[in-house]
């Protein structure tokens, strides 16, 4: 009996197994930044300041409008292939309030299917607010802590780059 393809093939397995775990819990490098892009069609990337994050350009990372200027730590993470988005901020002196951010119940949206090690387990129960920029967002606040979400559901009323009307959640 030939214990030498059986060897390989335990070895390989392994191997697999190992980078499965293991790539991503390692920092933002270029090999696990290919990796999120590639397989699980996410990018993040993390601004000191909200003022250090890009006001144009690649729209996936411009933060929405109701986000304070003041906010540090600003963690975002963003679908590839869609509009879902996972975003971490702390708040400064400016305050969580606005005519962008409702404080009624919010509408339902999609839990969006990003994977973050900064993202806490069970936010649900915590929405408060419904805050509206491009997308609905929906908002959690933990002290300073805020977190906020979306499924790329359009705001109402909200038109897409070109300047045509949003299309509908359902027609996406």
């Amino acid at each position: 009996m030939k214990r030498r393809p059986l060897v390989i093939a335990a070895a390989t397995v392994g191997v697999l197994a190992t980078a499965a775990f293991a790539l991503p819990n390692l920092p933002p490098n270029p090999l696990s930044d290919t990796i999120d892009d590639r397989v699980f069609k996410e990018k993040g990337k993390r601004f000191a300041t909200a003022a250090e994050a890009p006001t144009r350009g690649n729209q996936a990372f411009v933060l929405p409008s109701w986000i304070p200027k003041d906010a540090t730590d600003v963690r975002i993470r963003v679908r590839t292939d869609g509009n879902a988005r996972l975003i971490r901020f702390n708040l400064g002196e400016i305050p969580l309030d606005g005519p962008q951010c409702t404080a009624g119940t919010p509408h339902r949206i999609e839990d969006p299917e990003l994977g973050a090690r900064w993202w806490p387990g069970r936010i649900r129960a915590e929405v408060r607010p419904e805050c509206r920029d491009r997308f609905q967002y929906q908002v959690a606040v933990r002290g300073k802590r805020v977190y906020a979400w979306t499924d790329g559901t359009p705001s109402p009323g909200a038109g897409q780059h070109s300047g045509a009307p949003a299309a509908p959640a359902s027609a996406r």
